[in-house]
């Protein structure tokens, strides 16, 4: 898998797949200067080379996987958002919808908080 695509193609529902790619499509618009990549089969937005957010699917949801500073910094919005979280991912139901808002928050803050992060990982 090299390209978001790719990882699209994987996901044989067709209203998932279309949920999931307008989810990056969204990112794509917002925050125009972050990088695609796949890495460990998953697609990945990263910012000066350094780990900003990721996305895997399972069968009842998708994850989005921040990193857990920003779980924590967000734990609150979350959970009133109605998504269910562990310390490494909050999980969205393929029938409930989007919180842009809270994404953008979260990548945002990503991106601000690890503005001088040379390291992939924090």
């Amino acid at each position: 898998m090299e390209t978001f695509d790719d990882f699209l193609t994987t996901i044989d529902d067709p209203e998932r797949r279309a949920k999931l790619d307008d989810v990056f499509d969204w990112i794509r618009q917002t925050f125009p200067h972050l990088e695609e990549r796949i890495a460990w089969n998953q697609p990945m937005f990263t910012d000066h080379g350094t780990f900003i957010i990721a996305f895997s699917v399972a069968k009842a949801h998708f994850a989005v996987a921040p990193e857990a500073v920003a779980l924590e910094q967000f734990a609150d919005r979350i959970k009133e958002s109605g998504y269910t979280q562990t310390k490494q991912l909050f999980r969205i139901k393929w029938d409930q919808a989007v919180d842009h808002e809270l994404l953008h928050d979260i990548i945002a803050f990503n991106i601000k908080d690890k503005a001088d992060h040379t390291s992939f990982w924090r």
